[in-house]
């Protein structure tokens, strides 16, 4: 707890007794590598801080091919918003890629915090921020930048990706297949 403790005074001044009261909501949680931590149908109903580890987030299409289209790893929060907010089952997976520990809070618990504690109002809106410029982000390099940049983007912001994902799930990520994205490995070496 001490690294989500770390990383939001970094970003807001939250005191020690907001702390204590905001910080007693969560609960820790680890899973193995290769666990699914969310499933399509399922509603996402947490709001987490990855401690350590690395989540995949995927779709599936009709045909059971699976389409990579987020990650989450240490110091970051993560849900499947339209589902935590909608309270709809979600459409995405999330699979850990390596043993994650979580901490989270349950959307019950965030709407109480949100009423009782003005910073953890704040502290919500950073984290739907955080999320939605890294999608924001990943869908402009979508529509704009060629494979090869998409890939080097990749490398140069998220290079501990390559070190735990599987590279047909990162190809999947940046839009290739992973044939495509070993030329372009091959090519830059």
């Amino acid at each position: 707890m001490q690294r989500m403790y770390d990383f939001l005074r970094q970003q807001v001044n939250i005191s020690e007794e907001d702390w204590r009261i905001f910080s007693a909501c969560f609960e820790p949680k680890t899973y193995p590598a290769k666990t699914f931590y969310l499933q399509a149908g399922e509603t996402e109903n947490y709001l987490t801080f990855v401690d350590s580890g690395v989540v995949r987030f995927y779709v599936e299409n009709g045909n059971g091919d699976e389409t990579t289209v987020g990650f989450a790893f240490d110091g970051w929060f993560m849900c499947v918003y339209s589902s935590f907010y909608t309270r709809e089952p979600s459409r995405y997976y999330g699979e850990t890629i390596t043993e994650t520990r979580l901490w989270r809070i349950h959307h019950d618990d965030l709407q109480r915090m949100y009423d009782r504690l003005r910073i953890v109002d704040r502290i919500g809106r950073l984290a739907t921020e955080q999320m939605l410029l890294i999608k924001s982000a990943r869908e402009l390099s979508l529509l704009t930048k060629t494979a090869e940049e998409r890939y080097l983007d990749l490398l140069r912001l998220a290079p501990q990706l390559f070190r735990y994902v599987p590279l047909k799930h990162l190809a999947s990520y940046i839009g290739i297949t992973p044939q495509a994205l070993s030329r372009i490995r091959k090519r830059i070496s």
